[in-house]
């Protein structure tokens, strides 16, 4: 049986190409999970809609527990950065993108398989779980290609 983590967190980093998800503390890997991510996950997300999943450095900002998926950790995208760059070619960047579980209307233990989400970061209900015991607002989140 895995062992579940205590304390706290201080940095995720997602790999986009390898599909997982690895959280540390004071530079120790920790824990390593399969992730999906949006339905258009190659290159950095430019507009709302895109299906892509934002790639830089980024914040915790918020949590919540009554999402519609199986809780929900917010990364502060879009940064002043990508509002300007979207602005500038006159379009949205999109936002709320997050780190969640399973839809709520699935079944408790059932993992939806590919690239589903529309930009976030999703792992299976448990795993979240143990992610919103962890992680503090302010926890820094590296999305790599």
């Amino acid at each position: 049986p895995v062992i579940p983590l205590t304390g706290t967190i201080d940095r995720i980093e997602i790999d986009k190409s390898e599909r997982t998800m690895t959280v540390f503390r004071e530079g120790q890997p920790l824990r390593s999970y399969d992730i999906a991510l949006g339905f258009a996950p190659e290159g950095d997300k430019t507009r709302q809609g895109d299906g892509r999943t934002p790639e830089g450095i980024f914040r915790i900002d918020r949590r919540n527990p009554q999402s519609a998926f199986h809780l929900s950790l917010g990364i502060d995208y879009p940064r002043p950065e990508d509002i300007a760059r979207a602005n500038a070619v006159g379009v949205s960047p999109g936002g709320d993108i997050f780190i969640h579980g399973q839809p709520n209307l699935l079944p408790f233990d059932i993992i939806r398989k590919g690239d589903w989400t529309h930009g976030c970061i999703a792992v299976s209900n448990l795993e979240m779980e143990e992610l919103w015991r962890v992680t503090p607002i302010g926890t820094e989140v590296v999305i790599r290609p």
